[in-house]
């Protein structure tokens, strides 16, 4: 029996040295790692499914917009919606193929914009990344800008010019704009910083949103009659699940949206960065979240689900401009500052009479514009007057241009549906999809 328990005793001893010996050899790998760089091809490798993960994840938020906008709009209009939002995805797509991506990322140091001629691959070891991965991931990018000014203008304007609107901004407004940054053009040479797009993005789309507003008016009975200003009267939003479903996937999408605009994945400081990013986003979303049901029912004597909805998203856009930076703690204080210039925002347009459907423009051009002057609080590398010259610069290309091709569609092919076709919905109008009840 002595000599059993010996023999089981040599045994263990000789499994624990092991086990120790296992321990000893992860911890002396991962500090190695941590030390050294991956292989080229293995950085290659990795870099370019971090491209394809990030896009993927950024393609999920085409859907998280259709369904925001389906549920805010009234019953007569969803079908519409669905048809906006996939057509401007395969729009916005082709259009950034054709002519976008090179006006976008062949800008000279310092210039101004690229070329206009079709995408094609040049990739090679040395770039780093598969060239078809890094287009697909910046396509999503465009779709979800121009999805920003489809909710604005829901209910009133015609399919088709929406279309050939959302063709301008992938081939034309967005790619110019995002190019003086992420391009390298001139913005990016003068110190501007913004990381993920809060206003190459956010406030782009939101202030083509408002060009679209004012030259579309607001929505029959929003304010009265056209061009009057009086008390808002509510429009009952089709389904409030939705926009939550859809608030969801917009807010599962903002980490492939901020976390893979590290551009990187194949080292120890990328990975890391990017797991930073994804707290920081998620803890700004949720700070918006609770300051906008705060805020409402301090203010209104309820919680507003809608409000906490574009709380969470203000939040999230306004961290978008530098989520890598701060402190958890200043990511929550970004978000919830966001989710309280969306709502002041909101009412202000509702003062103006303006009639944005989703709220697009207090989410993302406020909140957007916001998250972008305050990156120098985290990020010493840039200034607040850079920030403000970038700000300006974007919103004001943005809202002329998209004035400017509002305002041609609307005096030659026509821009808005007429009232006889707003009354009996955009649904039946503009897609010819009728809802019966179960009594027909």
């Amino acid at each position: 029996m002595i000599v059993h328990w010996q023999q089981k005793g040599g045994t263990m001893k000789k499994l624990t040295l092991i086990f120790l010996g296992c321990i000893f050899a992860i911890f002396y790998n991962v500090n190695s790692f941590a030390q050294t760089t991956m292989s080229q091809e293995g950085q290659y490798i990795f870099n370019s499914l971090g491209f394809y993960i990030g896009g993927v994840l950024v393609a999920f938020m085409a859907a998280g917009f259709c369904m925001l906008e389906s549920g805010l709009v009234t019953t007569k209009s969803v079908s519409t919606i669905a048809a906006k939002n996939i057509g401007k995805f395969a729009i916005c797509s082709l259009i950034f193929f054709l002519v976008g991506y090179n006006l976008a990322y062949g800008v000279p140091e310092g210039g101004f914009m690229g070329s206009f001629s079709i995408w094609t691959d040049t990739t090679d070891a040395e770039t780093g990344y598969s060239g078809y991965s890094d287009w697909f991931f910046q396509t999503m990018f465009v779709c979800a800008t121009a999805s920003i000014v489809s909710g604005a203008v829901a209910e009133r304007i015609k399919i088709w010019p929406f279309f050939i609107f959302a063709a301008i901004m992938a081939g034309v407004i967005y790619p110019i704009s995002m190019g003086w940054q992420w391009g390298g053009g001139w913005l990016a040479t003068s110190g501007f910083s913004d990381f993920a797009g809060s206003t190459l993005v956010h406030a782009c789309g939101g202030a083509a949103a408002l060009a679209g507003i004012i030259v579309l008016g607001a929505r029959e009975g929003r304010f009265g009659s056209r061009g009057e200003k009086k008390s808002m009267q509510p429009f009952a939003a089709s389904s409030i699940p939705l926009v939550t479903l859809g608030t969801f996937l917009l807010w599962f999408g903002w980490f492939g949206f901020n976390g893979f605009s590290q551009l990187a994945m194949g080292t120890f400081d990328d990975v890391n960065a990017i797991s930073k990013i994804a707290v920081n986003t998620h803890l700004a979303g949720a700070a918006g979240t609770v300051t906008g049901a705060a805020l409402t029912r301090l203010i209104g004597g309820k919680t507003d689900i809608v409000m906490m909805l574009n709380g969470a998203l203000a939040g999230l856009v306004a961290i978008t401009a530098e989520p890598l930076t701060p402190g958890p703690i200043t990511a929550m204080i970004i978000g919830s500052i966001g989710a309280v210039i969306m709502y002041y925002g909101t009412k202000l347009l509702e003062n103006f009479g303006l009639d944005d459907v989703v709220g697009a423009i207090p989410v993302h051009m406020f909140a957007g514009i916001f998250g972008t002057l305050v990156v120098p609080l985290t990020n010493a590398d840039t200034s607040f007057g850079t920030q403000l010259i970038g700000v300006i610069s974007v919103c004001i290309f943005s809202f002329v241009l998209s004035w400017i091709t509002f305002s041609t569609l609307k005096s030659t092919v026509g821009l808005r549906i007429s009232r006889a076709a707003e009354k009996q919905g955009t649904d039946k109008a503009e897609v010819g999809v009728i809802a019966y009840s179960i009594r027909d």
